[in-house]
């Protein structure tokens, strides 16, 4: 059996990394890849903690079907966003894009 700290440290560091993508990189597909990397270890979180305790159920698999539904429709809108922009301003440099207006 796999201990719950082993799943805990690996959905820590899947956190971190995503965000360090977030807040570092210019690049809106890897600030869209680097979100995705931080709900992947909240779910990675959400499946370990329901198959713990004296009520093991399947309420964490049910939550990380929903994250995983909105994480697509979050990466389906991020994408039709990104090619918008590139459409519109020839770029997809985070800094670039700073205005509403266009």
């Amino acid at each position: 059996m796999v201990s719950i700290t082993l799943f805990l440290a690996l959905a820590a560091i899947l956190f971190c990394i995503g965000l360090y993508g977030v807040l570092t990189r210019r690049h809106l597909v890897i600030v869209l890849a680097s979100i995705e990397l931080m709900l992947n270890a909240v779910n990675i979180n959400l499946v370990a903690f329901s198959a713990i305790g004296p009520f093991a159920n399947i309420t964490g698999q049910v939550f990380t079907l929903f994250v995983i539904t909105v994480a697509a429709a979050e990466a389906a809108v991020g994408l039709a966003i990104l090619i918008a922009l590139y459409r519109n301003r020839n770029s997809i440099d985070v800094l670039k894009h700073d205005l509403l207006r266009w």
